[in-house]
């Protein structure tokens, strides 16, 4: 089935035609530019402001800023406002899809990870640990950004984060255990303990997801009836869908600014955790389109299956490894250069998918 879309900002690049792109606002067509300049300006704020991350910090909701919990919702609920709910039922019967991303996030995405982590990192134990936990941590919030830029399918993204939220809530600790703990004592190496309440990553599923997918939801289905469906996509949702690329630099620059001054005076560490993390998100997100291509789907929805692989969700990386090792800890360091590393490196495979797409869809759906 086709999918009509509104234009809605920075997802228009897919089109690839000079035409489109100087339609696009200033700020969908220098995306990365601003991204780029949230970063350094989170990280020049974090070290030229003082007491600024502490002020930051001082107000948290599920172990996470509240700046950062609210820039995420932001970010989130246009895009989820945007997803057809009455076409889910076409994603849930889709095994292909269903069944690749359960294996790709629960089975080939930690183990990925430990074995990058114990390749680039066999001296660092804290980093180390870091980056498992991160892997661990499947992503919920920004992938919906970065699939709609994409221009992957809305719904199918709906649905896998859905399912890798339950997921995340019924495997995180368990697999922590077994990474961790487990697997090294059989390879005879380190072995660490993590200790994380399955409430506490519930908590932030419910927050992070719940909150913005029922408010989509209850948008959609309460702006349809009152307006009808043509309304409530050609007039409404592009009146709100610039608020998810402003929440995402919001959340990019609250982001850097807690933890700028571990990242600017820690260079060579920051460094050797990049690495691993670089060949993660190409490893994830080059395979995961793979297998999409190779079972047979889409365009739509092999997009949307690498970027729910490769994304990670590094706000509760993040919170896992401050409640359980401390602020000031490597593990949480790594977890911060996550999305260091992550949102420009996601940002250019949007770009890298768009050009396959191109291939794959010459003519624009």
């Amino acid at each position: 089935m086709t999918d009509v879309r509104p234009a809605a900002g920075a997802s228009d690049i897919a089109d690839g035609t000079a035409a489109v792109v100087g339609g696009l606002s200033m700020l969908d067509r220098l995306l990365p530019v601003w991204i780029a300049a949230a970063m350094a300006a989170g990280l020049v704020a974090g070290r030229a402001i003082p007491g600024l991350g502490t002020a930051l910090e001082a107000v948290q909701v599920s172990g996470i800023s509240l700046p950062i919990a609210l820039g995420l919702l932001v970010m989130m609920y246009p895009v989820l406002a945007k997803v057809r709910y009455d076409r889910l039922e076409s994603v849930t019967g889709d095994r292909r899809l269903l069944l690749s991303s359960l294996l790709l996030n629960w089975v080939a995405g930690p183990a990925l990870m430990f074995a990058l982590a114990w390749i680039f990192l066999p001296d660092l134990p804290t980093y180390r640990t870091g980056l498992i936990i991160v892997g661990l941590a499947r992503c919920i919030a920004m992938v919906v950004i970065w699939n709609d830029l994409a221009r992957g399918d809305r719904e199918a993204t709906a649905v896998l984060v859905a399912l890798n939220s339950v997921f995340q809530v019924l495997a995180f600790a368990g697999l922590g255990w077994f990474y961790l703990s487990v697997l090294p004592g059989w390879l005879g190496l380190p072995q660490t303990e993590l200790d994380v309440s399955t409430w506490d990553i519930a908590r932030s599923v419910l927050i992070f997801l719940g909150i913005p997918l029922v408010a989509g939801y209850l948008t959609r289905r309460l702006g349809e009836k009152a307006k009808g469906r043509h309304w409530y996509e050609t007039r409404f949702l592009p009146k709100i869908g610039p608020a998810a690329l402003w929440g995402l630099l919001f959340t990019i620059v609250i982001l850097f600014a807690l933890q700028g001054e571990a990242i600017t005076s820690q260079p060579l560490d920051v460094a050797r955790i990049a690495l691993p993390l670089l060949a993660y998100f190409a490893i994830m997100w080059c395979g995961s389109f793979g297998l999409g291509r190779l079972v047979g789907l889409g365009y739509a929805r092999t997009a949307t299956l690498a970027f729910t692989a490769a994304g990670n969700n590094f706000e509760l990386a993040i919170a896992v490894a401050i409640a359980t090792f401390g602020l000031t800890s490597g593990q949480a360091l790594a977890g911060v250069v996550g999305p260091l590393i992550e949102v420009p490196a996601l940002v250019a495979l949007v770009y890298l998918s768009l050009a396959l797409r191109r291939r794959i869809q010459p003519q624009p759906a």
